[in-house]
C-alpha cells in the first residue's frame, strides 16, 4: 500500500476538524446548559450521507444525541470492530485563549480549538478516512461500527452508557474497540519514539463529601463547625499521596522506558525516572497509584452565619483491581463526621497488550514511522471504554499521532490553547487506514 494514501482523506482531515470544532458542543454536565451535541451528530450524519454511508441518531434526552453507523466488511461472519469517539467537549473561556476556542482556526501548522485533541481530532480522522473509502470503494475485512457519542465528558451516562443499556443490539457482535488517548508518540531520540497504546484506564469515583455541625452566629465561640470539619477532611485528602501500585500494563511500560533510555527504574519510586518523559510524566505518574483530588467547595450563605452543613466535591480515580483498597484509603482520610456519596462511579478497565489486533496496531505504526516502538500504558483519566467494555469488548486507546518532540501534549487535554498539528492528523489517517484495512 502506498504510504501516502489515502490522499483525499489527508487533504480534508484538518478542515473537517475545524468545522467540527466550530460546533460548540460544551458539556457542563447539565442538559439545560450543555450545547451542540445534536448539531454535531447531524453534521457527522451529513458528512457520511454525502458519500452514501447510512447512520442513525439516537437521543437519550432532548439534544443529547449520539450517532451510530456500520460499514459492511468483506467477511460478515466475523465479529465487528467498534471505532468510537465523543462529540462533546469541556467548557472553555475565550478570554484565556490566544484564539477563540470554537474558531477551529488553522495557523502555524496546527488546528486550534476546544476538542482538537480531546477528541474531535480522532473523530475527524475517522470521518475523513471512511469518506475516502466510500468514494474509492474500499471495504474493510470485517464490519466496522462507528459511534460518535454524547456526554463522555460527564461520565457518558447520556451517551455511551445509555447506548449500551438501551441499544446493546447495535454492538452485539463487536469483539474489540478503539478510541481516544493512545497511539501518540514520545520522542526518545531522532530514531526512536515510544507510541503509547492505552490498554487500561483507572476507575472513576467522583464523590460529594458533606459535613454537618451546629449552625449559629458567626461571632460566637463555636467548636462544632461544619466548615472546619469539612476542611480538615479536604486537607487530608488533598495532601495524601497514596502508595505506588504497579499494574501489569504499567510494569510493561516501565520496562520499555528502562530499555529505551538505558536506565534502571526503582519500582518503589518510579516518578524520578519518568521525569525524563517530559510533561507526559504527569499523566503517566498518576497511573501509578490511586488518587483523590478535591475540586469544589460549597458552604454557607452569609458572612456572620455558621452553616449547618458544608460540602466538597472530590475527583477520585482507582486502578484496576484496587477498588476495595481505594474505599479503605478514602475512609481513613475522610474521618468521622463526614458523609460520602458517589456522584459518578464507574469501573476500571484493563486488557492485555497482545493478540492479532495489537499486532496490527504495531505493524501500522511501524510502517509509517520506522522509529516507532509501541508500548502499553494505563491512562489516569477515563473514556467511554468503561461503557463498551460492559458488552465484553476488549477496549484500546488508539488515536495515532506522531507529535513534535517539543509539544507539551499532556497540557492540551482540557487545557488552554488546545491544538493538534496538521501533520499529526495526516499521519493518523495513514496509520488508521493501514490498520483498519487489515483488521
Amino acid at each position: 500500500m502506498d504510504s501516502t494514501a489515502p490522499s483525499r482523506a489527508q487533504s480534508e482531515v484538518a478542515e473537517l476538524l475545524s468545522e467540527l470544532i466550530r460546533i460548540d458542543t460544551t458539556n457542563t454536565g447539565d442538559t439545560a446548559t450543555s450545547a451542540g451535541e445534536r448539531a454535531a451528530a447531524e453534521w457527522v450524519a451529513g458528512k457520511l450521507d454525502e458519500v452514501g454511508i447510512d447512520s442513525v441518531i439516537h437521543e437519550s434526552e432532548r439534544g443529547r444525541a449520539s450517532l451510530v453507523a456500520r460499514i459492511p466488511g468483506a467477511d460478515r461472519s466475523r465479529p465487528a470492530l467498534l471505532v468510537h469517539g465523543h462529540l462533546d467537549v469541556v467548557p472553555a473561556d475565550p478570554a484565556e485563549w490566544s484564539v477563540h476556542p470554537f474558531s477551529g482556526e488553522e495557523r502555524d501548522g496546527y488546528v486550534w480549538g476546544r476538542g482538537a485533541v480531546d477528541m474531535k481530532d480522532m473523530d475527524a480522522m475517522v470521518l475523513a478516512l471512511v469518506r475516502d473509502w466510500a468514494r474509492t470503494g474500499v471495504q474493510p475485512p470485517r464490519d466496522v461500527v462507528l459511534a460518535f457519542v454524547a456526554d463522555e465528558e460527564a461520565g457518558g451516562k447520556l451517551g455511551a452508557r445509555w447506548l449500551v443499556d438501551e441499544h446493546p443490539d447495535l454492538f452485539a457482535d463487536c469483539s474489540e474497540a478503539i478510541s481516544e488517548v493512545g497511539g501518540f508518540s514520545i520522542t526518545v531520540r531522532d530514531d526512536l519514539r515510544l507510541y503509547l497504546v492505552q490498554t487500561a484506564e483507572k476507575g472513576l469515583a467522583w464523590m460529594r463529601l458533606t459535613a454537618g455541625g451546629r449552625p449559629g452566629h458567626g461571632s460566637f465561640v463555636h467548636d462544632d463547625n461544619a466548615v472546619t470539619r469539612l476542611c480538615q477532611a479536604v486537607a487530608r485528602i488533598g495532601a495524601s499521596r497514596l502508595p505506588t501500585v504497579l499494574t501489569p500494563p504499567m510494569r510493561q511500560f516501565l520496562a520499555a522506558v528502562e530499555d529505551a533510555y538505558g536506565i534502571e527504574i526503582d519500582p518503589d519510586a518510579p516518578e524520578e525516572a519518568l521525569a525524563r518523559l517530559g510533561s507526559i510524566s504527569r499523566m503517566i505518574g498518576a497511573a501509578l497509584r490511586n488518587t483523590a483530588n478535591p475540586t469544589m467547595l460549597q458552604a454557607g450563605y452569609k458572612a456572620n452565619v455558621i452553616p449547618g452543613t458544608a460540602s466538597a466535591t472530590v475527583d477520585g480515580r482507582f486502578l484496576h483491581g484496587q477498588e476495595e483498597e481505594f474505599e479503605r484509603q478514602l475512609a481513613s482520610l475522610v474521618g468521622e463526621g463526614v458523609q460520602r456519596e458517589w456522584i459518578v462511579h464507574d469501573q476500571a478497565v484493563e486488557t492485555t497488550f497482545d493478540g492479532p489486533l495489537v499486532d496490527l496496531m504495531v505493524e501500522a505504526l511501524k510502517a509509517e514511522d520506522a522509529g516507532a516502538r509501541p508500548v502499553p500504558f494505563t491512562m489516569s483519566g477515563g473514556t467511554d471504554a468503561k461503557s463498551f467494555q460492559r458488552l465484553g469488548m476488549r477496549c484500546f486507546g488508539f488515536s495515532p499521532l506522531r507529535l513534535p518532540a517539543d509539544l507539551d501534549f499532556a497540557s492540551l487535554f482540557h487545557g488552554i490553547d488546545e491544538r493538534v498539528p496538521v501533520e499529526s492528523l495526516q499521519f493518523g489517517v495513514r496509520v488508521l487506514d493501514r490498520f483498519l484495512r487489515s483488521v
